[in-house]
């Protein structure tokens, strides 16, 4: 094998991506540019939607302010409690806020009248360490003693994320199940984010050229949170591929493109969820980029994916 051969880009998505400015590298120049740029503005989302927003904070164990924004269905049967979702935006760990992909988890609301929680944890560099999945475990924690206030079934809580958020999701998982609270009904992990060491032969076939998402980046993002810690010293919380035990985690859904960094350590997590004796669904979408779906939703291989992630969530919720 060469040092470039990697699977081929789907071709509707080559085509979408021809248009798109792309990087090879981050640095802590570049990353304040583009910090500088807004999420879509969320009102748009919410135009055409039966829903309501508002915002929530809570206290990090630090007693800094986290904010959580919270959208409700506004015509749904008050007298059953609603599912939750609650949402963990990507960006590397290093940029992105509450409203960043929020169209993926509203479609949830849309579809099974579910109260949709997104959460605004502290990002890196600025936060490092476990700051930033203890930042989401307290809005975790705050659903759960809110549940009935919400409308929502403690039952029925799902967490999930894209990339970073996908990681982060994870390492909430693992540490709900960990301090045995709150009870979570499944996680559904996007391209997530999950192993430091970037080590995986993915990883080594997107390097040295621009791409959405690429071994280089992705260095800067780990060095970014990790900070002066150690091979040793990170926490499986932060970096939840290096959890020796995968046993006794809430049913799981993984997916990831073919042509991406994450995929080998995504397809990893998922064969060791299931060697502890746990549930996962695996989906690599052959031709996939990372994040492709968030990008260009409306790409066959987008919206096939995205349905899909929507009927594992449907069998889920009529499970549990």
């Amino acid at each position: 094998m060469t040092a470039t051969a990697r699977p081929a880009l789907d071709p509707e998505l080559r085509d979408l991506l021809a248009d798109m400015p792309l990087m090879s590298r981050l640095d802590p120049e570049i990353l304040a540019q583009l910090r500088q740029y807004p999420s879509p503005p969320v009102d748009s989302l919410l135009a055409d939607r039966n829903a309501g927003l508002r915002g929530v904070t809570v206290r990090a164990e630090d007693g800094t302010p986290i904010r959580l924004s919270v959208f409700t269905p506004t015509h749904r049967d008050r007298t059953t409690p609603a599912p939750c979702v609650y949402w963990m935006h990507g960006g590397g760990m290093v940029m992105g806020d509450r409203f960043s992909q929020i169209d993926i988890p509203l479609e949830w609301l849309d579809e099974f009248g579910a109260v949709v929680v997104s959460v605004d944890y502290r990002l890196a560099p600025e936060a490092t360490g476990t700051t930033l999945v203890d930042d989401c475990y307290q809005g975790l924690l705050w659903i759960a003693e809110h549940a009935a206030e919400l409308g929502v079934d403690p039952a029925r809580i799902v967490v999930a994320g894209a990339s970073a958020g996908g990681g982060l999701a994870a390492g909430v998982a693992l540490l709900a199940r960990d301090l045995d609270t709150p009870a979570i009904a499944g996680q559904l992990l996007i391209c997530p984010m999950l192993d430091h060491r970037n080590s995986t032969v993915s990883s080594r076939q997107f390097s040295g050229d621009p791409g959405v998402w690429t071994r280089e980046m992705n260095e800067f993002g780990w060095r970014s949170v990790l900070g002066g810690l150690t091979d040793g010293e990170v926490p499986a919380y932060v970096s939840p591929a290096l959890a020796e035990d995968l046993s006794g985690l809430p049913t799981t859904y993984i997916d990831t493109g073919s042509a991406e960094v994450f995929r080998d350590e995504d397809t990893e997590y998922a064969s060791r969820i299931w060697a502890a004796g746990g549930q996962a669904e695996l989906h690599v979408w052959a031709g996939g980029f990372h994040g492709f779906d968030a990008l260009y939703p409306r790409a066959q291989i987008s919206a096939t994916a995205r349905r899909t992630r929507t009927q594992w969530l449907a069998r889920l919720l009529r499970s549990a």
